[in-house]
């Protein structure tokens, strides 16, 4: 994504996969990290990842939210409406603001959007808002949406920031140096490594073309966090089940849609399964642990025989999945096995021992 993006400060979106050895790995390629709440500043600190690289991005924040960062010595904030920006007056000597603004992407898979974001037109009137508060609105920023199809979205974007950038400015105040434009930069969920460069390579280049025709002297960041973390996990799950039921063979595994498999649910994901084996059982299902019948991976697909024991693996595991799993039926969540480069170590939430 350096290599894409040239220039471009890169802030990983912590929500996406907050797992420490994640942030660390993160941290010492020299990413910047995005933060969203008191519990994701803890997780930073806790790290010893300096306030400087962070900034905090959720446009609608506590006060309480706002001091736990302040305390950490995260001083830059997203806002993107007049309520929100009176929340800072307290802080004004404190803190620097980046004032948000919604471009709609009804082609993006999660329309962010819909719920952040002021509309263009009121971008003035909130800038001479927070001026005349005596706040300092550093820059604009956006967000057009997670895991999208094509650059557009951001192009246009980037184009309309640029007016704002150049043309809103109130009369006395600071000009903006800082445009942020945000995620959703896809992943191939279906592909490899080389594909993931190859999309990457392609979405980016328009974006490089539009950033370049920005205003001399703004600086340029970006809130990566799929495209980042979801090649970065695979699932090892197993079948604890089966069945036939009305002429169907159902296989339960000990993962599901409760749990690392959520963002199908919430995501409108869906990860790739290898099965290992020669396929000869039509129709099949592949179900989730819980006792909910909502609890299904997939439904009608041509696999090898499962029997009790065996491995089902899925990749691209990485995104949104452990953020959003619960603990629904008071099942445990799946263990983490960090890889690194001597090799394999057990890691994270559960005392995963691995075999010989």
């Amino acid at each position: 994504l350096q290599r894409h993006l040239p220039g471009v400060g890169l802030f990983y979106a912590v929500k996406s996969l907050a797992e420490s050895a994640v942030l660390r790995i993160l941290h010492s390629e020299g990413a910047g990290f995005d933060l969203a709440s008191a519990g994701e500043v803890a997780r930073v600190q806790s790290l010893g990842i300096p306030p400087r690289q962070c900034i905090h991005t959720h446009p609608i924040k506590s006060d309480r939210e706002i001091r736990a960062a302040l305390r950490y010595g995260c001083t830059t904030f997203v806002v993107d409406n007049a309520f929100e920006i009176q929340k800072f007056v307290r802080y004004r000597h404190r803190v620097g603001l980046i004032l948000r603004v919604g471009f709609r992407n009804p082609q993006a898979r999660v329309d962010l959007a819909r719920k952040f974001g002021c509309d263009i037109a009121d971008v003035p009137e909130l800038l001479v808002h927070a001026h005349r508060l005596g706040l300092h609105i550093k820059g604009l920023s956006f967000h057009v949406g997670s895991q999208c199809p094509t650059p557009g979205a951001h192009v246009s974007a980037i184009d309309a920031a640029a007016e704002l950038l150049r043309d809103a400015v109130p009369s006395g105040a600071a000009p903006m140096s800082l445009l942020d434009i945000g995620g959703g930069f896809p992943v191939a969920y279906d592909g490899d490594e080389e594909d993931n460069e190859r999309l990457l390579a392609e979405f980016c280049a328009p974006l490089r073309a539009a950033i370049d025709a920005l205003p001399e002297g703004i600086e340029i960041i970006a809130e990566p966090g799929r495209c980042l973390s979801a090649p970065a996990v695979v699932l090892v799950a197993t079948v604890i089940g089966k069945a036939e039921r009305a002429g169907r063979v159902w296989y339960y595994l000990d993962e599901g849609v409760y749990g690392a498999f959520s963002g199908q649910i919430y995501d409108g994901a869906e990860y790739p399964l290898t099965f290992f084996g020669a396929p000869c059982v039509d129709n099949a299902v592949i179900a989730g642990p819980t006792c909910d019948s909502i609890d299904v991976v997939r439904d009608g697909i041509h696999i090898p025989d499962l029997g009790l024991g065996e491995v089902v693996v899925a990749r691209c595991m990485g995104a949104y999945t452990a953020a959003s799993a619960t603990d629904f039926n008071s099942l445990e969540r799946a263990g983490w096995v960090v890889q690194d480069d001597e090799g394999l170590a057990a890691q994270s939430r559960s005392g995963v021992s691995l075999p010989s």
